[in-house]
C-alpha cells in the first residue's frame, strides 16, 4: 500500500465505552452502486498527558470513504473531522495561565490495515478554529483539515483505524496576546481495548466484475418519483418481458460455477437493519370477501447474503423480515364481516401470527439490461387465529385458540425495474401480489367443536392455493441512513 502527503462542528460528545462505529450508507438489495462514499466515524477514548497528569478525552474522528476501490486506486478521506472534547480537569493548564481562548493542531496517526500488511499515515495540520476558556465544565475543539491518499496493491477488506493523536495548544489573554507559556503539546494514546475502526473499504482486483452500479449503456434519466402507474403495478407486456429476462437465472445458485465466470460476493456488502411498513388486502375464496391487512410493521435484515454472478448478470440478494406489533411476531388484528356460505353474516377478528423463520427476501436482478428489472419473491410462515366472532349479531364463543391446524405458507411477489423506476423494487416498495392456502381450522368452539364449521367456510379447498392477497410496501428506512425515509411511512393499501 502507498501513502501520499496531500469542517463541521458536530453536536456535543458523548462517549460510549468501547467506542463506537457508524457508517453512514443505505446498503440496500437493489440496483445502487455498492461504491458509493460512506460517512464514516469513530468514537474513541484516549489518555493524554498534561502537565497535571493523565486525563482521558473523549474523540470523535469522522470522515467520508469509499465503500470499495480497484487496486491501486488513490483514496482521498474527504469532510476529515477530529473533534476533541475536554473535561475540566484537564483545563486547569490554560485557567492558570489567564487564556481567555484557545485553539489546536491536531495530528492523527491512522493506520491502514490489510491482510497482515499496515502502513501509518500522518493526518497532520488539522486545525481548529479557537475558543472560549470556560469558566466551568469542559470544552470542545473540532480540527479539520486535508488529509493524505492511501492505496492498497491487492484485492481484500482495508481497514483505517486512528491510533495515537498529539494536539498542539495555542492560547491567547482576553487582549489576544499569548499566555506565558504560550503553548503545549500533549500526546494522547487510545484508553485500554477497544473498537477503533474508522471505515473498512473493499478492495478489488483490476480484472473482477464491476462494483454494482448504474448500467453504462446510457439508461432513461431516472425520475425522482415512481410514476404514478406503479400503483396498479406491471402491464402484462412489460410483466412478460421482464419474466423472459428472468429466464437467464441459473438453474441453483448452489451449482459451481465454471472456472471462467467466477461468481463474486462482495465484502462490503454487509447486513444492515431496516423498516418499512405494508399495508393491504387478502381474499377469503370461500366467502367472496375481502379483509384488510394493515398496516403491518416489519422489521427487516438486509443482505444477509449478496451473489453477484459476472457471467449471467446477475444479482441475487438474501434478506429477512419480522412482523412486529406490540412486541409479537404478527400482523395487526383485522375485522371483517362476510355472508357465511352465501347468506348468513359473520363477523371476525382475524390475527396472522408469524411462526418459525423471519420470512424469507430474495431479489434477483439482471444487470446486463439498461433497465435493471428485479424480480423479489418473500416467503412467510404464519398462522391465522380468529376471535370474537359473531353470526346474525350473535355472539359465537370459538375459544382463545380458534387457529389453523398448522402453518400456511404465504408467498407474495413483486416485479420491477430501476431504470427508469417503477413497480416494486425492495428499496422503495410497491405492489406485492400472492397466492395461500388455507389450512384446516381446530380448536374452536367451548360448549361444542366448531372446527369444522369454520373449516368450511374459510379453509381452502383440496391443496390448492386459492386466496390472493396484494400488499403495498411504503419505501424503506434503513438503520445507516436514517435521513432518508425515516420514519417509515404507512401506505395506502389497494384492492
Amino acid at each position: 500500500m502507498t501513502v501520499d502527503p496531500r469542517a463541521t462542528v458536530r453536536r456535543p460528545l458523548h462517549l460510549a465505552v468501547g467506542g463506537a462505529l457508524v457508517v453512514a450508507t443505505a446498503l440496500i438489495p437493489s440496483a445502487e452502486s455498492a461504491a458509493a462514499p460512506q460517512e464514516s466515524e469513530v468514537l474513541l477514548s484516549y489518555a493524554c498527558s498534561f502537565p497535571s497528569g493523565t486525563e482521558e478525552i473523549a474523540v470523535r474522528v469522522s470522515a467520508e470513504l469509499p465503500s470499495a476501490v480497484r487496486t491501486g486506486e488513490e483514496i482521498q478521506p474527504e469532510g476529515v473531522s477530529v473533534e476533541v472534547e475536554l473535561p475540566q480537569s484537564s483545563l486547569r493548564q490554560f485557567t492558570e495561565t489567564e487564556a481567555a481562548t484557545f485553539s489546536t493542531v491536531a495530528e492523527l496517526t491512522v493506520r491502514n490495515t490489510q491482510g497482515d500488511e499496515s502502513a501509518d499515515a500522518s493526518w497532520k495540520d488539522l486545525k481548529a478554529e479557537p475558543v472560549a476558556v470556560p469558566a466551568e465544565g469542559g470544552a470542545a475543539l473540532v480540527a479539520t483539515g486535508d488529509v493524505p491518499t492511501v492505496s492498497f496493491g491487492s484485492p481484500g477488506r482495508a481497514t483505517l483505524a486512528p491510533v495515537a493523536l498529539d494536539l498542539d495548544f495555542t492560547s491567547l489573554t482576553a487582549d489576544g496576546a499569548p499566555t506565558t507559556p504560550p503553548g503545549l503539546a500533549v500526546r494522547c494514546e487510545p484508553a485500554g481495548e477497544q473498537e477503533g475502526t474508522l471505515g473498512e473499504i473493499a478492495v478489488r482486483g483490476t480484472t473482477d466484475p464491476a462494483v454494482p452500479g448504474p448500467p453504462t449503456s446510457s439508461p432513461a434519466p431516472q425520475p425522482e418519483e415512481p410514476p404514478a402507474a406503479a400503483g396498479p403495478g406491471l402491464s402484462p407486456s412489460v410483466r412478460e418481458r421482464i419474466e423472459g429476462l428472468m429466464d437467464r437465472r441459473p438453474d441453483s445458485l448452489d451449482d459451481d460455477p465454471p472456472s471462467s465466470c467466477p461468481v463474486e460476493i462482495p465484502p462490503e456488502w454487509v447486513m444492515t437493519t431496516a423498516e418499512a411498513y405494508a399495508a393491504g388486502y387478502a381474499n377469503a375464496a370461500k366467502l367472496d370477501g375481502a379483509t384488510a391487512l394493515g398496516p403491518a410493521f416489519m422489521k427487516v435484515v438486509l443482505n444477509k447474503r449478496y451473489i453477484a454472478d459476472g457471467c449471467a448478470s446477475t444479482i441475487d440478494v438474501t434478506s429477512s423480515v419480522d412482523f412486529d406489533h406490540k412486541g409479537k411476531r404478527q400482523l395487526p388484528p383485522s375485522k371483517a364481516t362476510f355472508l357465511t356460505y352465501g347468506f348468513m353474516p359473520t363477523t371476525a377478528t382475524m390475527v396472522l401470527e408469524q411462526v418459525g423463520d423471519p420470512a424469507h427476501v430474495h431479489s434477483h436482478t439482471v444487470t446486463d439490461s439498461p433497465a435493471w428489472p428485479e424480480e423479489t419473491t418473500i416467503t412467510a410462515q404464519l398462522t391465522m387465529r380468529l376471535y370474537d366472532v359473531e353470526v346474525n349479531g350473535v355472539p359465537l364463543d370459538v375459544g382463545p385458540n380458534c387457529r389453523t391446524a398448522r402453518p400456511f405458507e404465504q408467498v407474495l411477489r413483486g416485479y420491477g425495474q430501476s431504470y427508469p423506476r417503477f413497480g416494486y423494487l425492495v428499496a422503495f416498495g410497491g405492489p406485492l401480489t400472492g397466492y395461500a392456502h388455507i389450512p384446516p381450522f381446530e380448536g374452536c368452539g367451548v360448549d361444542e367443536d366448531l372446527d369444522a364449521v369454520f373449516t368450511a367456510a374459510v379453509s381452502s379447498a383440496g391443496k390448492k392455493a386459492d386466496n390472493y392477497t396484494k400488499m403495498m410496501q411504503a419505501p424503506l428506512c434503513v438503520a445507516t441512513n436514517p435521513g432518508v425515509n425515516c420514519p417509515p411511512a404507512v401506505p395506502a393499501p389497494e384492492r
